[in-house]
């Protein structure tokens, strides 16, 4: 257990007011319609016991992202992995690192578990909890070998931008969590978001980078073809946990 063994606090949706209330919490997703295609619900038997995370094992004491795995290697996070385009070219291509790929879209997660079976990988697991919550307490200081986060909702109303992924403490969380030289990876195709990004991130002194050409690694994946389709640019940008005296 991190946080130098002390009592996890509760996940998000697990929080409770006073009187016993579900306590509302501002989180950067929603969750939405959970209905699997037949292709979908085939995935879901065959390869959730083998490659998802269920919430309530994350309750377990001593849980850890790198204790799913059945050997040590630089682990990786993905969060908002979608239906897996990114997630299984990317793993495919560091197979000697462990990949968990944050999603709460199941629809989304059986895709990806299809993918991943259809590439032949062993080195991805798939998990659907609140990623910020998760980093900051199932994530130990400088354990991540990389992190990525492609298209993060925009929440795009001004009014919901307050439930944007990156914000200052999160990219606080986020860049401890970072081993010195590691990379985080991101992408949007909303200006704004890019904009805030990068003033969020070149404020973070734990961070080095900035917008960078289109990451070639990265494959083009559903949101970057409706962003593009739409008239939207497309933003990669890339930070390095710095090294610090």
């Amino acid at each position: 257990m991190h946080d130098d063994q002390q009592p996890r606090p509760p996940r998000p949706h697990q929080k409770e007011t006073d009187d016993g209330r579900r306590l509302r919490e501002v989180l950067s997703y929603s969750r939405r319609g959970s209905r699997f295609s037949p292709k979908q619900a085939a995935a879901w038997e065959a390869y959730a016991d083998q490659w998802w995370i269920a919430d309530d094992e994350v309750d377990v004491e001593g849980f850890s992202l790198a204790g799913c795995f059945e050997r040590d290697a630089p682990l990786i996070v993905e969060i908002g992995s979608g239906i897996g385009e990114s997630t299984a070219v990317l793993a495919a291509d560091r197979s000697a690192y462990n990949v968990v790929a944050f999603e709460v879209w199941r629809p989304g997660v059986a895709d990806t578990l299809a993918r991943i079976a259809e590439a032949g990988l062993s080195n991805v697991r798939m998990i659907g909890v609140d990623a910020v919550w998760s980093l900051e307490h199932l994530v130990g200081p400088g354990e991540l070998a990389g992190l990525w986060t492609f298209f993060p909702d925009p929440w795009h109303k001004k009014k919901h931008h307050k439930r944007r992924l990156v914000t200052p403490r999160f990219a606080n969380v986020a860049a401890a969590r970072l081993a010195p030289g590691a990379e985080w990876r991101l992408a949007t195709d909303w200006a704004d978001y890019a904009e805030q990004m990068v003033a969020i991130l070149d404020a973070e002194p734990l961070l080095e980078g900035g917008v960078v050409e289109r990451w070639d690694e990265r494959p083009v994946t559903k949101f970057e073809r409706k962003g593009l389709a739409a008239g939207r640019r497309i933003t990669d940008l890339a930070y390095r946990r710095a090294f610090l005296d």
